[in-house]
């Protein structure tokens, strides 16, 4: 059996299941009883280092647990984000009235039977997004598409 330069180094549900594994197919091969792969399976799950789970294979061959060091974390680089300056106040209140407007001009167009009023948010939406358009054009050089 190799030697783990680590065998006070804690182990996780991972290297558990990987001897759970190494002990089932021990089993299968005949080399443990019933009895054994259930005493040894108890200790594996209550194994706490790879010594402590390393013990428990001394007499068999491989496949014996593995602790493969883990993949460092990828993480990809940010892209830069390009500065925004925040709109004004005007254009931000501009926005949130769309919803208002939807809501007025549907409690209204009911209240009053006049539904052509339903179309209220539609021209609030469309002029809002025309100021947002050119505040984008004038302070980012591009449309706001």
């Amino acid at each position: 059996m190799a030697h783990d330069p680590q065998p006070n180094m804690r182990i996780g549900d991972a290297e558990r299941e990987d001897g759970l594994r190494a002990l089932g197919e021990h089993m299968a091969a005949g080399r443990l009883t019933v009895d054994e792969y259930g005493d040894r399976s108890a200790k594996v799950a209550t194994a706490r280092t790879r010594g402590e789970l390393l013990s428990l294979f001394t007499d068999l061959p491989d496949p014996r647990p593995r602790f493969l060091a883990p993949p460092p974390a990828f993480v990809a680089p940010m892209p830069p984000v390009p500065y925004l300056p925040s709109r004004p106040l005007g254009l931000r209140l501009s926005s949130a009235l769309v919803p208002i407007a939807m809501i007025v001009g549907v409690v209204m167009a009911f209240r009053f039977g006049f539904f052509p009023l339903i179309a209220l948010p539609i021209i609030v939406a469309v002029l809002v997004n025309r100021s947002n358009n050119d505040w984008r054009r004038r302070h980012l050089g591009r449309g706001g598409h």
